[in-house]
């Protein structure tokens, strides 16, 4: 990679990583772990899915996911079923009351976010940062892709 690449690369990620520590820490009292939002947003995007595919949408571990699933289902946000094509397999899906939880955590820091750049951006630069956002979604997985 050229080095000019390399910086704006690093340029990026460390303005994404800043951007994702201040989202984090916007999050709304009371909200379910740093770890639920994403699992939840996911089977919202997917509807009810494979276990195993949970896992791999999420990037982590199969053996990973028992612990946030449980505490997901224990605060009644998911359910999760055998498949019915193969028993030994777990469907996890997103339950009425868990959509809800989801919005919340997600307006709440997209109110953030937008105060933010009112006050801190000018048009240009608000602009200039949607137009970014929309190349920096093209580099996104095929499966985070939305569907038409």
């Amino acid at each position: 990679m050229r080095p000019d690449r390399r910086e704006e690369a690093l340029a990026i990620l460390k303005a994404v990583l800043a951007l994702g520590r201040r989202l984090r820490a916007k999050r709304p009292e009371g909200a379910v772990a740093l770890s639920a939002p994403s699992l939840l947003g996911t089977l919202n995007r997917l509807g009810p899915i494979l276990a195993s595919r949970l896992a791999a949408e999420e990037r982590l571990e199969p053996q990973s996911l028992p612990r946030p699933i449980g505490a997901l289902e224990g605060d009644g946000l998911i359910e999760r079923q055998r498949s019915p094509s193969d028993r030994r397999a777990l469907v996890i899906g997103l339950i009425e009351k868990g959509r809800p939880v989801w919005t919340k955590d997600l307006d709440s820091r997209q109110r953030w976010l937008q105060k933010a750049m009112a006050t801190a951006l000018t048009d240009e630069e608000r602009a200039s940062l949607t137009t970014a956002a929309q190349a920096m979604l093209k580099t996104r997985a095929p499966s985070e892709k939305p569907t038409e």
